[in-house]
């Protein structure tokens, strides 16, 4: 055979490989568009034109629970509904792997990051750590110094409101003179707001009187929960109990199932969070838990989404960023013919799981463009 024949045919294979991966030289097939061509992302700022790959990070220290399977769902679901490529992980309560995940991660090619639940001063510096790298970072209820860091935006539910609306509907329904028990663990941002307005509430209405309290964060906390709560019913027979006030709704979920084993359901529940399970266990007939106050933890992971895509278009953001809170009762619950579950919920309750807060038009161009 001739080397020129050799030559020609080499080239005829290459050319044509190049016709069929449609990559000029310099380029990979990952970078070109994927998305409907026929919407037009002229009005989508720069960073997400030439169609890119956007990659985010979400690392979530607590873990185990409904709450945190619904954030995370919605901050993966906002994401790939803009075309970005969303990867998750959460700790289940261990802070060494908490740490490891972001320092293994900001080495990595991510554009962004959420941290959520990181709580202490490594906390900050990890997040400087990231911003330095170029990275774009938004906080969920974290150490607030997070907030110092140059571009980083730490976004809470409004954990003030949550403990009042909670705490307000106690009082008024034991007209202040209760003896409750108090679930609750220190070390965490939203707990210590929530504590501090439970101490103000107890400093003013001296009636309201504390017989125990039990916390621990956990992958397990609801079992542990039960099993204090069990511990302190047969510590305070009937009469000695009014109401429990849990301040995650893990607790309430553990305190549920020990007052209807013991069946002592004369305590009420007044607690804050809300999931698919929490509203199934309101929703029982004869349950204790009478009261939730909340903000859609969906919600929140794609508002947390949003806040993050405008830093990576080069958009202005807040420092902080509070979510609004409902209280939502079980007689609401129960007066629906339907069951209630997190989809639902805003037939009950007004503005529930909707919110346009930092949706910008661009991001709907971006969805419209990416839609399956």
């Amino acid at each position: 055979m001739k080397k020129g024949f050799f030559k020609r045919t080499m080239i005829s294979v290459i050319a044509a490989g190049l016709m069929l991966t449609g990559c000029s030289s310099g380029e990979k097939a990952s970078d070109q568009p994927k998305g409907n061509t026929n919407v037009s992302l002229e009005n989508v700022p720069e960073r997400f034109k030439d169609g890119k790959e956007v990659k985010i990070k979400v690392i979530r220290k607590i873990g185990g629970d409904d709450h945190t399977a619904q954030f995370l769902a919605g901050a993966k679901e906002e994401g790939e509904a803009m075309g970005f490529k969303v990867d998750v992980f959460t700790a289940n309560g261990d802070t060494a792997k908490f740490h490891d995940a972001i320092a293994q991660s900001a080495e990595e090619n991510y554009d962004g990051f959420i941290i959520s639940h990181g709580d202490d001063a490594a906390t900050v510096d990890a997040v400087k750590n990231l911003v330095a790298k170029g990275k774009k970072v938004v906080t969920f209820d974290s150490n607030p110094d997070v907030a110092g860091a140059e571009g980083v935006t730490l976004t809470s539910q409004d954990d003030e409101a949550l403990a009042k609306l909670a705490l307000d509907q106690l009082v008024k329904d034991f007209n202040g003179e209760a003896k409750v028990v108090y679930l609750w663990v220190d070390g965490f941002p939203p707990m210590v707001r929530r504590n501090n307005v439970y101490k103000e509430v107890l400093s003013s209405n001296p009636g309201i009187k504390e017989v125990g309290r039990f916390g621990v964060a956990a992958a397990d906390t609801s079992v542990q929960t039960q099993n204090a709560v069990a511990a302190m019913l047969n510590k305070h027979p009937k009469g000695e109990i009014d109401a429990i006030f849990a301040t995650w709704d893990a607790f309430a979920i553990g305190a549920a199932r020990a007052l209807k084993e013991a069946g002592r359901d004369e305590i009420k529940i007044y607690g804050i969070d809300v999931s698919n399970a929490d509203l199934q266990l309101m929703q029982e007939q004869g349950n204790p838990w009478k009261y939730t106050a909340a903000v859609d933890p969906k919600l929140i992971g794609a508002i947390d989404m949003r806040i993050l895509a405008k830093k990576i278009a080069g958009e202005e953001t807040p420092d902080t960023y509070d979510l609004e809170a409902s209280l939502i009762s079980q007689e609401q619950l129960q007066t629906s013919k339907d069951p209630v579950n997190m989809v639902n919920l805003a037939n009950i309750v007004t503005g529930w799981g909707q919110s346009s807060e930092f949706e910008e038009e661009w991001m709907k161009t971006l969805k419209e463009y990416y839609k399956k």
